[in-house]
């Protein structure tokens, strides 16, 4: 034991925080005037340009060094390959949005180009994501409702929707929100901001796309079922919305939910069939295209619409738009949701950007991806586009077809375009069921998240209340609110987790100089004549006296009348900082004693009243 003991110890004397400043030799801090502050930053020179420039547009670092020969056959072959997938999925989230499918192309073009330019990561397929268009639509549908575009109709004698008015006002109300959550972005990027996506754990936004896809269900049942159900919003929408689709049951149209059943058992079994085939080929077979293909000639041969009610597309319009500043006018109604959506689809692209940064061993900065994302949706609110973020699912393709940059992004578009400006249009006889088909199959990833629930229960209990608490939240209060009181709950937990922290004695474990607690193994052994203490939160005011009451407990005594040395260990950065007391002793112990805020306090307590402070000992 007397060897042991002096392999953890280190004699000195005791010092207090300002001794150890005196001996280090603790450099004078020059504060900074406000103004001096202001005249540093705005000093430029050449280099300081360079850098400036060089980190605000990354597409100047790394094209330069674009390597032809290694990377042009890879991008080409993923640009093709994801820009031909734009056309279903930008047709679908429109769908979802409420707006006309050409928006849902608008918005596979002009956004996917600005963050090419201003983009960190080199794999992310950007463009429309789903669970924003669906954000994006409840917004629309709450402003712009059916009733306001009722019109009577000579030829049936009852009364329409206007659907082109209600359109047109459905589009302004989602560039509107579109523009916004990019300024939001852009305000926070440059405010260094991009940090506090980290305070949205994963739990709470896989409970919350798990919930959203609830939604996006709920809402593409009108187009599988061919009915007409009155829109709602607010708290407890869902559930308002499936009652009358139950209600409506009876009115379905047999050949619009023929179309849709055909549609996703094809769909289906495909996707199982580029599953078992994903070994042998290079690119996934790009079915959901496929679908709109084989549907839009099936329905022009038949005549789905006229001969079985079946609704289609309509008229795709060609070309492109000039573009007009969103309706001001808007601003005030959607800048809660807007926001929402620029959480939503930021902390999504930063997600998938970390995963792909970690796998192929690069950085993404999540300041600049805010900046980026911002300044796409800004500029592509003005061209009437939706929100956009990035695609596990086209990611995955890019990165298996050999996509290695972000000009496999810039092909995709182009991609975009040239489907915008000649094939388009020819897809005006699509039912608007096979797309619905698409989006309830696509959806198959974020109903697996449910398997999270059993593996966040196994690992940490808190974590999987999180993900419950957030799905549950977002299929009641809907997207937006949802989202809100999500982070609230995730905040208490937080909260939750420094004032209920667990408290252990630790031992060692036989033959090692590691330690673990007594009530947890069997085989650990208390040190003779020491006691360790652990708390496994952080310790700050909060809980400090609730630390001295635990602490009373495990050693069955006052710890005010034994002596105690303090070994400040187990920091999980190896860094101790911010020495101070902070009155968790009494006054003697505190002229002897340092303390740090550290998730790990290990206390040595040694059962004989400490008479003279020269005895203590402070070991790091």
């Amino acid at each position: 034991m007397g060897e042991r003991w002096m392999a953890y110890s280190v004699h000195r004397k005791i010092l207090d925080e300002g001794a150890v400043d005196d001996m280090a030799g603790k450099s004078e801090s020059k504060t900074q005037t406000l103004s001096e502050k202001v005249k540093k930053s705005m000093r430029c020179s050449a280099p300081r340009l360079k850098s400036f420039l060089l980190r605000s547009i990354p597409l100047l670092s790394w094209l330069p060094r674009y390597s032809i020969r290694e990377y042009a056959i890879g991008d080409l072959i993923a640009g093709i390959s994801v820009g031909i997938l734009h056309l279903p999925f930008g047709m679908s989230t429109a769908l979802v949005t409420s707006v006309p499918p050409i928006f849902g192309l608008y918005t596979c073009f002009y956004p996917v180009l600005i963050y090419f330019i201003f983009g960190t990561s080199k794999h992310i397929s950007m463009g429309p994501y789903t669970v924003v268009g669906v954000m994006i639509g409840g917004v629309a549908d709450r402003l712009i409702p059916n009733s306001d575009f009722m019109i009577w109709d000579n030829v049936t004698n009852s009364s329409i929707v206007d659907t082109m008015s209600r359109d047109a006002a459905r589009v302004q109300v989602a560039a509107a929100v579109t523009f916004l959550s990019g300024v939001f972005q852009i305000l926070l990027g440059l405010a260094q901001f991009g940090f506090l996506v980290t305070y949205l754990s994963e739990p709470l936004v896989r409970g919350y796309t798990t919930g959203t896809a609830f939604h996006i269900i709920v809402s593409q049942l009108k187009y599988v079922l061919g009915i007409n159900p009155v829109g709602h919003s607010g708290l407890l929408s869902l559930i308002y919305t499936l009652a009358e689709v139950c209600y409506l049951i009876p009115q379905t149209n047999i050949g619009t939910l023929v179309v849709s059943v055909v549609t996703i058992v094809c769909l289906v079994v495909a996707t199982e069939l580029n599953a078992c085939l994903s070994k042998k080929l290079p690119v996934p077979i790009p079915m959901e295209l496929l679908a709109l293909i084989i549907g839009t000639f099936v329905s022009w041969q038949v005549n789905l619409e006229e001969n079985y009610g079946v609704d289609v597309m309509g008229l795709i319009p060609s070309g492109l738009q000039p573009p007009v500043f969103p309706d001001i006018s808007l601003f005030g109604q959607v800048i809660g949701d807007a926001f929402a959506v620029s959480v939503v689809g930021y902390s999504v692209l930063i997600s998938l950007g970390r995963i792909f940064a970690l796998k192929y061993g690069y950085q993404v900065d999540s300041s600049q991806e805010l900046i980026a994302l911002g300044l796409s949706n800004s500029i592509g609110g003005m061209f009437q586009c939706l929100s956009i973020s990035g695609s596990m699912s086209r990611t995955a393709i890019q990165e298996r077809a050999g996509g290695k940059t972000q000009a496999a992004g810039a092909l995709s578009a182009i991609v975009s375009l040239f489907i915008m400006l000649w094939i388009g249009a020819l897809f005006k006889d699509l039912p608007k069921a096979v797309l619905a088909a698409i989006i309830y199959v696509t959806l198959h990833s974020m109903l697996k998240q449910f398997l999270d629930i059993p593996v966040l229960w196994r690992k940490n209990k808190i974590d999987a209340v999180i993900w419950a608490a957030t799905f549950i939240f977002t299929l009641l209060l809907n997207s937006d609110i949802g989202l809100a009181a999500s982070i609230g709950f995730s905040i208490l937990t937080v909260i939750f987790r420094t004032q209920l922290p667990k408290y252990s004695l630790l031992g060692q474990v036989p033959g090692t100089d590691m330690y673990r607690p007594l009530e947890e193994y069997k085989q650990v052994r208390q040190v003779q004549g020491i006691l360790i203490f652990r708390s496994s939160a952080t310790l700050y005011f909060a809980n400090a006296e609730m630390y001295q009451d635990a602490l009373g407990k495990k050693i069955q005594r006052d710890y005010g009348e034994i002596g105690i040395e303090v070994v400040l260990a187990g920091c999980q950065t190896g860094v101790v900082d911010n020495l101070q007391t902070g009155g968790f002793f009494d006054d003697k112990m505190t002229k002897s004693c340092l303390f740090s805020t550290i998730h790990d306090a290990v206390l040595f307590c040694q059962s004989a009243r400490m008479e003279d402070e020269e005895t203590m000992e402070t070991v790091f």
